[in-house]
């Protein structure tokens, strides 16, 4: 396994390049980036730190980077150059699941990482005997690779929840103004990403029909188990155009009646305006959290938390019991309104410290504390503070029942009303026993199908969109023509066929298309040379290439290309490759895939291979349990059936 060892690091040279980290990988910061990915990699290269031997053999540069001043946090990210010759995998499983198999293999892998924890104060980075893995990332805020021919893959990012210094947005941020800079040309993902338990690929689809990663342009590229685009778009809309009326009914049958009669109104009062289907109040919920002041960000259990007001000196265990202690004095006063020292005088016979009291009697107010709102307000006779408890499930089923006028939605702003802790409470509860896969299947199995036709369709389309993982974005389109210092653009690729035993195969690989920028009058000899010289470069099986023709083009080394071809035209030159100890030049693997839900190649999912075709399908597919083993004997049905008509012997 690659590893890169930080033992050895000496600290910071003094005087040392610093780089902020909101605008590295601009246009003209750190380098001016105006070449190809591979020219835009070497310029960004030279200006890192050479970190000589802390990758064996590999070399590796690293930038260090200021996320903020005050307080001082810098962290640092690595750049490991992988040559094919020291690397493990000679494939790279990542272009097979994505569908690009059928790419030549590169020389050249560049992998950039940032370390899951950043250096702070005096800057130095290998206080400690860390070691960063290559092909692990569960220690990495960040691991993406690129292939030297400007493909890449998102391996990981693990945001402040998994421990990181930086959330996730932040470094998806970092990512995307990294891969544009870089002039990178796809790049792919496999979106796992979790929230508090909840797949976001699922929870944003429905709330945005797009997944979390769309928010930075990252599309649906390939589903597993035979999911396709049209699928997938369908599951989307099937679930969010599900009315929230048969939501409640149906599931009032249920166990979690209570709770989703109470979710349901809440949000329909805050809105101000109808939530009819399920989109919309997942799409309302989400946008809420940005409209909560940072004050009530709280994530707790049962209280919402205030610890990260500036003149909070207690602990959270403290903060928590003097809560609970106020809020049961108000529940003495039977939901009247009290004075903010009767509370205050009660309390002190469970709290002996006032001012942890005061701390909680002001922030406390016009906030959610479970079912319970707190509300504060000033007497216009006494000029007294006073306090009184509401039961908000109450005010809610009066609502409903008696078409509970919208008075109380004028009284206060919405976010007054409720804490970001009960919003993502909420949050989870709706995904949880709606949303969820298996929830929502052993909740229809529990109740007898008490679940309508459009509710049923939930579960089948929760697992269609959490199928849907494969995304890819499209950093640079070159395919535009141009005229900048009489200077014009084409695009040129490589097509092989194999040789073996002096017969001529079919068509075996064929390269991206690259940009190659000319002279107006270069002739086919120096482009010949360019294309060849290239190639060469980047690709592993092109080592030795000469380009032999132009297909579907006859023409000379001494023609001008632009009399031959118009300005951003495409040029396929061949070449024969033959055969080396019968290797793969392609990043796809030699297995045939042919599985019962139409899959035809691998798509990362587990397989099983049949021991007497060799064919590969799903485990899922062939109800193989997904925490059991794969049997040392398996033969697929179609096998199978073939033995059984065998005739037997006499």
């Amino acid at each position: 396994m690659s590893q890169l060892d930080l033992s050895g690091c000496k600290k910071r040279k003094r005087g040392e390049r610093v780089f902020k980290f909101k605008v590295f990988g601009e246009r003209g910061y750190p380098t001016e980036f105006n070449g190809s990915f591979q020219e835009n990699v070497k310029a960004l290269l030279e200006v890192g730190q050479v970190e000589n031997g802390v990758c064996g053999t590999m070399a590796s540069w690293s930038f260090q980077l200021e996320v903020r001043r005050h307080p001082l946090m810098h962290l640092f990210l690595f750049v490991v150059e992988e040559p094919i010759e020291l690397s493990l995998e000679f494939s790279c499983k990542h272009c097979q699941h994505i569908g690009w198999g059928q790419h030549m293999i590169c020389n050249k892998k560049y992998h950039f990482l940032l370390p899951a924890k950043a250096a702070a104060g005096s800057g130095d980075y290998c206080k400690s005997s860390n070691v960063i893995e290559l092909q692990g990332d569960n220690n990495h805020s960040l691991h993406g690779v690129f292939h030297s021919n400007g493909f890449g893959h998102l391996l990981c990012i693990n945001g402040s929840e998994t421990g990181s210094d930086l959330a996730g947005y932040q470094i998806m941020d970092f990512w995307d103004r990294l891969c544009s800079g870089l002039g990178a040309r796809k790049v792919s993902l496999k979106d796992v990403a979790k929230k508090k338990g909840m797949d976001l690929r699922l929870l944003h689809n429905v709330a945005y029909s797009k997944p979390w990663f769309g928010h930075w342009d990252y599309i649906f590229a390939r589903g597993s188990f035979g999911v396709n685009q049209e699928m997938h778009q369908s599951a989307i809309k099937a679930i969010q155009n599900i009315p929230l009326t048969l939501i409640a009914h149906q599931l009032g049958f249920l166990s979690c009646q209570n709770e989703i009669q109470l979710i349901l109104p809440r949000y329909q009062l805050l809105s101000g305006h109808s939530l009819v289907t399920l989109g919309d109040l997942f799409h309302f919920m989400l946008e809420l959290k940005f409209r909560i002041p940072k004050e009530n960000n709280t994530i707790d259990s049962h209280y919402p938390r205030i610890m990260s007001d500036a003149s909070c000196r207690w602990s959270p265990k403290r903060v928590e019991m003097a809560i609970h202690v106020v809020v049961e004095a108000l529940k003495r006063a039977e939901f009247q309104w009290v004075s903010r020292q009767h509370v205050r005088d009660i309390a002190r016979a469970y709290i002996g410290d006032t001012g942890l009291l005061d701390f909680v009697l002001k922030s406390l107010g016009n906030h959610m504390v479970g079912k319970y709102f707190v509300r504060r307000c000033l007497n216009p006779v006494t000029k007294v503070l006073e306090y009184c408890l509401e039961d908000v499930s109450r005010s809610f089923h009066k609502q409903e029942t008696n078409n509970f006028t919208n008075i109380e939605a004028k009284l206060m702003k919405p976010h007054q009303k409720i804490s970001w802790g009960q919003l993502m409470r909420d949050i989870f509860y709706m995904y949880k026993n709606i949303l969820s896969h298996e929830h929502t299947i052993m909740m229809m199995t529990n109740n007898n199908g008490v679940f309508g036709t459009n509710s049923t369709n939930i579960p089948l389309a929760s697992k269609i969109i959490l199928d849907s993982k494969y995304l890819v974005k499209e950093y640079r389109d070159d395919f535009a023509t141009y005229d900048e210092s009489n200077k014009w653009k084409v695009f040129c690729a490589v097509v092989s066929t194999n040789v073996d035993a002096g017969t001529e195969q079919e068509e075996k690989a064929i390269t991206p298309y690259h940009c190659f920028v000319l002279r107006s009058n270069a002739i086919f000899n120096e482009l010949r040379f360019e294309v060849e010289k290239t190639f060469r470069d980047m690709y592993f099986g092109l080592r030795n290439f000469v380009a032999e023709s132009v297909r579907n083009m006859k023409s000379k080394g001494s023609d001008m290309v632009f009399k031959t071809v118009k300005p951003g035209s495409k040029i396929v030159f061949e070449f024969k490759q033959e055969r080396v100890n019968g290797g793969n030049i392609c990043e796809g693997l030699n297995m045939v895939v042919d599985c019962l839900c139409g899959t035809k190649d691998d798509d990362g999912e587990r397989l099983v291979s049949c021991d007497i075709c060799q064919v590969w399908q799903h485990t899922r597919c062939v109800q193989i349990p997904e925490n059991d083993e794969i049997p040392n004997i398996f033969i697929c049905s179609a096998c199978e059936q073939d033995i059984l008509n065998f005739r037997s012997l006499p």
